[in-house]
């Protein structure tokens, strides 16, 4: 380490990143991701030990031996690595990190601590397991526990002859959570992910953000040692305008012309085209493009039971609510659980996300091979890790669609009703009775008017037949109006049968009756002492009848 000269960045954040970083690859823990990580601490039994539990070298040894061989089972064979080298690089580590003075044993604690913290992985998952150990099982993180992380965590600072910048202090849990008081696991993430993180723990998301950018590739000439091109981070001047450096004169404070240390610099981890920002510009301009991300997804606060076994793979399989379903126990072992399907529409952008995301990385590594031969073997190293990430992605793409195929199906089975559904379900049962009785009821008193309305149309026809006779009688006598009496009894003394709708039956009336249940007009046509054009009356009282039959049949229909 002291061969690679970091003592020559004057920032120590950068500083203790690079060297921690510099460890982290030469004991090959950038290989190890945290999910394997994880998976190592249960099959070694470790999630059964307090964490106050403290454990001799040669059992530690024995887990480090587990963990780089399982690696090299993973690697492919023309890029495997010297496991006993690795073994002691990482075992003297860890013993001058964590037993300074020398009793030859280590704490379940400092072991996981370190483990999950130097190993390879996303931040956010590492946080979650870090969590996981400091939490209650509420799911709130108790202070006492992380007040314990911080000293263990603090030592890798230390360890490589930073500890005057980050070592622990009695004030360190405070600066990290000044005013909360009871921290869930979102609230977590939120401080330690936020842009400044805490002061005693800035250098470990810059750790990530180096390994993130350590083949990136600027087309762009330095403005200090004139180099045509940068790898890693590239700092742009806000005040001094088209002033850049690369990382490596940035970091030893190197300046030129009208620039100086003093002027606030922006760090940049890629590089746009000019035709990508004006693209970038509109997009933003016409709220094409969302205005901010959230650093991290936001997951549930209850955590789930601990299980007895944990399956034999890389990465638990993502399930209806992806990553988020992922809970971590108090062993520090995830527990993959299957939640309730949120809605298709927000898997479906999870996937574009994914499959986005596994694009820039294949564009990265088409732009990595046209990067100075400075490293040739750390560069395939590195594109082999991609071409597997993408390989991972698009197998998580496909899982995640046959998922959401699989679970859009049983809801679709599940919101049609059975008989089956029916017959458990009593309430439902009830109201199809009532249904089916009502629908013959209904079927019946149609039938019944219907017969009715044809009877009443039979009886309107002999009325038409009789007042045609009167009619020839009048015109071939005089004196009409001795005739409208007895032309009103012959109609009257003519039988009308009516059938009632709920008795069904067909009474034989007076013939007062026989106007009882006709309409006002056929009433008014017959009523005694008034001379009336009968057939008109008896047309528009027809008329009437049809008219009241339409109205309750659309009634029945509609009922």
């Amino acid at each position: 380490m002291r061969g690679q000269n970091f003592d020559v960045i004057r920032l120590s954040t950068y500083r203790t990143a690079c060297k921690l970083r510099f460890v982290q690859k030469r004991c090959n823990l950038h290989l190890v991701d945290v999910w394997n990580m994880i998976e190592a601490f249960r099959d070694s039994g470790l999630n059964t030990l307090d964490h106050n539990t403290e454990i001799n070298v040669s059992r530690l040894e024995t887990i480090l031996s587990s963990i780089y061989y399982q690696l090299n089972k993973r690697l492919p064979t023309v890029h495997q690595i010297n496991v006993e080298q690795s073994i002691s690089l990482l075992l003297n580590f860890m013993v001058a990190t964590y037993d300074s003075e020398g009793h030859g044993k280590l704490s379940i604690f400092s072991m996981k601590s370190m483990l999950a913290t130097m190993c390879g992985g996303k931040i956010v998952d590492k946080l979650r397991c870090i969590f996981s150990q400091i939490s209650d099982s509420n799911g709130v993180m108790a202070f006492a526990k992380f007040d314990q992380f911080l000293r263990e965590v603090l030592k890798l600072p230390t360890a490589v002859f930073e500890g005057p910048s980050f070592g622990y202090t009695e004030h360190s849990v405070r600066t990290c959570f000044p005013q909360q008081k009871k921290i869930l696991l979102n609230t977590f993430l939120d401080i330690l992910m936020a842009d400044p993180p805490p002061q005693c723990l800035v250098w470990l998301p810059l750790m990530h953000r180096l390994a993130n950018v350590e083949n990136a590739f600027h087309p762009v000439e330095c403005s200090y040692c004139r180099s045509e091109s940068m790898m890693g981070f590239r700092y742009r001047c806000q005040q001094c305008h088209g002033y850049q450096l690369c990382q490596s004169c940035f970091w030893r404070g190197h300046a030129n012309g009208p620039h100086s240390n003093q002027h606030q610099m922006k760090e940049h981890s890629s590089w746009k085209s000019p035709a990508k920002k004006l693209s970038h510009a509109i997009s933003k301009s016409l709220g094409c493009v969302p205005i901010g991300e959230l650093p991290h997804p936001v997951f549930p606060e209850q955590l789930e039971k601990p299980q007895d076994s944990v399956p034999h793979t890389v990465q638990p399989k993502p399930v209806a609510n992806n990553m988020n379903n992922t809970m971590f126990m108090s062993s520090g072992v995830p527990t993959p659980t299957q939640s309730v399907l949120e809605s298709p529409s927000r898997l479906e952008e999870e996937h574009r996300l994914i499959a986005r995301y596994a694009a820039r990385l294949a564009a990265e590594a088409g732009n990595s091979t046209q990067c100075p031969p400075t490293d040739l073997s750390f560069n395939l190293d590195a594109n082999k890790q991609q071409r597997q990430l993408i390989a991972e992605l698009e197998n998580k793409n496909r899982e995640i669609l046959q998922e959401i195929q699989r679970l859009r199906l049983e809801h679709e089975q599940a919101s049609q009703p059975t008989p089956e559904k029916a017959q458990q379900n009593p309430t439902l049962l009830a109201e199809l009775r009532l249904l089916r009785h009502r629908k013959d009821e209904l079927e019946r008193r149609m039938s019944a008017l219907q017969e009715s309305r044809r009877e009443l149309m039979v009886q309107l026809e002999g009325l038409m037949r009789l007042l045609k006779d009167e009619e020839q009688n009048q015109a071939a006598q005089t004196g009409g109006s001795t005739h409208s009496s007895p032309s009103h009894g012959a109609v009257c003394s003519m039988p009308m049968p009516i059938r009632s709708t709920s008795a069904g039956s067909t009474p034989t009336h007076t013939p007062q009756d026989c106007l009882a249940g006709l309409g006002g007009d056929v009433l008014e046509a017959f009523a005694q002492g008034v001379p009336r054009n009968l057939r008109n009356d008896l047309l528009v009282a027809a008329d009437s009848i049809t008219n009241t039959m339409s109205s309750l049949v659309k009634e029945l229909h509609s009922g």
